[in-house]
């Protein structure tokens, strides 16, 4: 199975600490966020990865060749400018497609930032088992930024900030949309790559909403049960450490 890691940001919540490294080489408990996640994919049965890389991109591309690319076949997607996660996907989508005879295997997508023990083995059953575009791990916590589903889980808008208006791609009077947060973890299905039409720096969100509207199954995936931790600010490093000390991932 492959899966893609989202690396390439500036991390510029988390400074001080990404001052002189990529947010992928933050530590918690000893180990980069990459290894981390890393590990996490390896556990799952993955062994193909693409990373995009901006910020401090020769040091990352450096640790991983100083670690053997911890044993796995490990690909770099260099961005002379960010993309963001839409774009980013777009710009590596021919490492997925590049076997015709793997093209029907879905694939994950993962925030080098997000710490999570949300069982990835199960969300791709549920997307296999729901023939979807994409799957999307969402929880019922609070967030900034919301997702809307409906009683299928299937994608139907999203509120936005900062008054938390509505905005439906989908409606009907029979529909009760769900706002749930969206963990930044994704199972994709490669058909899903050749759907994407924006160009230049985009979220992958915004193909999601569009796809959803056209009638694509983009669905949800409760993911309640899990630990979830965003490294996005130094202070959700502290609480991921301490999160480690008491072995909660």
């Amino acid at each position: 199975m492959k899966a893609m890691i989202l690396a390439a940001g500036l991390g510029t919540r988390l400074r001080p600490l990404t001052d002189d490294r990529p947010k992928a080489l933050v530590e918690i408990g000893g180990r980069t966020l990459l290894e981390i996640t890393l590990s996490r994919l390896r556990q799952f049965g993955v062994r193909q990865v693409i990373i995009n890389v901006h910020h401090f991109a020769d040091m990352l591309v450096e640790y991983l060749k100083a670690h053997n690319d911890f044993e796995m076949q490990i690909q770099v997607s260099r961005e002379d400018f960010l993309l963001d996660t839409g774009g980013g996907l777009k710009k590596a989508a021919w490492f997925f497609l590049e076997d015709p005879s793997r093209r029907d295997e879905p694939f994950i997508l993962h925030n080098v930032d997000v710490i999570s023990t949300i069982d990835l083995a199960r969300m791709v059953q549920f997307h296999n088992e729901r023939k979807a575009m994409a799957t999307l791990a969402v929880q019922a916590r609070e967030t900034s930024r919301y997702l809307l589903f409906d009683e299928q889980l299937r994608l139907g808008g999203r509120l936005s900030s900062p008054n938390q208006q509505a905005e439906f791609v989908r409606t009907s009077p029979h529909l009760q949309m769900q706002a749930l947060a969206f963990s930044g973890i994704h199972v994709i299905s490669p058909r899903l790559l050749s759907m994407i039409s924006e160009d230049g720096s985009f979220s992958i969100v915004t193909s999601y909403l569009r796809l959803a509207e056209q009638g694509k199954q983009i669905i949800g995936f409760r993911a309640d049960e899990y630990y979830w931790r965003d490294l996005g600010r130094p202070e959700s490093v502290g609480l991921a450490e301490k999160d480690f000390k008491n072995k909660l991932f």
